[in-house]
């Protein structure tokens, strides 16, 4: 047995001895759904401008901000499916083998996948709310035809529901997705480079009430020489769908 699959193996063995398995997933679980990150050569912030959505200029320049904002999240993006991993993730939870997913994507991926307990850090694209009334409204109820576009009772614009920049993640989120990190004994970190905060902290929170940390990652990262017991280099297609059809 190479080191590579006796990592896997160790990484299987973990899974099922574990009372409590929690993946943490970034932007690199939806790379093969052909979601390029948004961070670094060749990610989504090299091509389009973050300041767009940031909270203070989406507020005085809705237009502007909700024209980039379609064409990224709604017309490019909205158009990605799940992959293997998120597949991967969602079988391993109907086994009882994995109890809930963190993610700081905003693709509703996971759920598209079959994934039922997803704590969306960031928020997500499928829903807005109205900054007048604060109404909800599924992005399906949405035809984007003209931006930004409107609520319908009360003609105010309305904002995704995910976390702009210059805005705080919302306490309960934040609140849910510490306390799954404390409960767990096993925590998947998946695709993440552990550059973001708050969400980096969340494996360490989980590494000091005594988790195990896998980490799935095509290369090293923040996590990797501090907290990680466990480091499965390569695609988290190829290794979640291994250790999802190995582990019975």
């Amino acid at each position: 047995m190479d080191k590579d699959e006796d990592n896997i193996y160790r990484a299987i063995c973990a899974i099922k001895e574990s009372k409590y398995t929690v993946a943490f997933t970034g932007a690199g679980i939806s790379v093969e759904s052909g979601i390029p990150p948004f961070r670094g050569p060749g990610g989504l912030w090299s091509k389009y401008n973050p300041m767009l959505i940031e909270i203070n200029y989406f507020r005085n320049n809705p237009r502007e901000s909700w024209e980039m904002i379609k064409k990224l999240f709604y017309d490019f993006l909205g158009e990605a499916k799940p992959n293997a991993a998120h597949y991967a993730l969602a079988s391993l939870e109907r086994k009882k083998y994995l109890q809930s997913v963190i993610t700081q994507n905003i693709d509703n991926l996971h759920q598209e996948a079959g994934s039922k307990n997803v704590y969306e850090y960031h928020g997500t694209t499928k829903k807005l709310k109205c900054l007048g009334c604060f109404k909800q409204l599924s992005s399906n109820e949405i035809t984007f035809e003209t931006v930004p576009p409107r609520c319908p009772d009360c003609g105010g614009v309305l904002k995704p529901e995910f976390v702009f920049f210059g805005e705080p993640i919302p306490a309960e989120i934040n609140r849910l997705s510490f306390n799954e990190a404390k409960r767990a004994d096993v925590m998947l970190v998946i695709g993440t480079t552990g550059e973001i905060m708050p969400a980096s902290m969340i494996p360490y929170e989980a590494k000091e009430s005594g988790c195990k940390i896998i980490e799935v990652n095509i290369s090293k990262s923040n996590y990797t020489d501090r907290i990680t017991d466990i480091f499965l280099c390569g695609k988290a297609t190829d290794i979640l769908s291994k250790i999802d059809m190995d582990i019975g």
